[in-house]
């Protein structure tokens, strides 16, 4: 879809006011949005609008969403040594290193510091587990979302059923080290380890860099109000 013409279907969708969701639960509100769109439900990785990504959003949801993973040349000390030192057991038993990180040390002791070149999980000790690079990040953050439209909606609530009102439409792209860093610094992007004890090494499901849904466009340099806005 060209962004003119989508344009055209948003300025549409958000004179209707309030739509009841096509689909419940936590995906509705994507697949309600696709669906007044004329967008077809796919997994592929093909763009929704030319070159950018369409994420909705409900205006109060406050839940963390994934950007990306990213385990490569990071660890500093092997990974089975870590989980032994600082896991703690998981719901199957198995030692591991299930934690989000963030700028306070955990029970475990590990805590993120971020500097102006990179975010590393460290232990009180002054043991370094992991550092990332934060030109890595913003290369990888970059590279799996180039562009993003971002809608926001209102929600309500009525005889169990929800309905959207989708009022605005945001074009955000690019970032930067500075701008991740800023955000590391206000917990507005957090790291999630996930990995455990296999015996001689450790399972890694991949470190996860997530972020507050309603602060997404934080992470962004440029973002352009594409469809006026209408907030009532």
């Amino acid at each position: 879809m060209k962004l003119k013409e989508f344009q055209i279907k948003f300025i549409r969708l958000r004179e209707k006011g309030y739509v009841p969701s096509k689909r419940n639960g936590p995906t509705g509100i994507g697949y309600t949005l696709e669906s007044f769109l004329g967008i077809p439900e796919n997994n592929n990785a093909r763009p929704d609008v030319e070159v950018a990504e369409l994420k909705a959003h409900r205006t109060k949801n406050k839940s963390l969403i994934t950007l990306f993973t990213f385990n490569n040349k990071v660890w500093k000390i092997p990974p089975i040594e870590a989980v032994k030192k600082y896991g703690s057991p998981d719901v199957k038993g198995r030692k591991g290193l299930y934690y989000t990180m963030s700028l306070k040390p955990n029970s475990a002791g590990l805590f993120l510091e971020v500097t102006k070149a990179a975010i590393s999980v460290r232990h009180v000790s002054g043991e370094i587990v992991a550092s990332w690079c934060l030109q890595n990040l913003a290369d990888r953050f970059i590279k799996k979302i180039p562009a993003l439209i971002f809608v926001s909606a209102h929600t309500e609530e009525r005889a169990g059923k929800e309905y959207f009102h989708f009022y605005r439409a945001q074009l955000m792209k690019g970032t930067s080290p500075e701008l991740l860093e800023n955000q590391f610094k206000e917990e507005n992007i957090l790291v999630d380890l996930r990995l455990h004890d296999k015996g001689t090494s450790a399972r890694n499901h991949g470190t996860g860099f997530r972020v507050y849904e309603h602060k997404l466009p934080l992470l962004f340099k440029s973002i352009k109000d594409i469809c006026g806005i209408s907030s009532n």
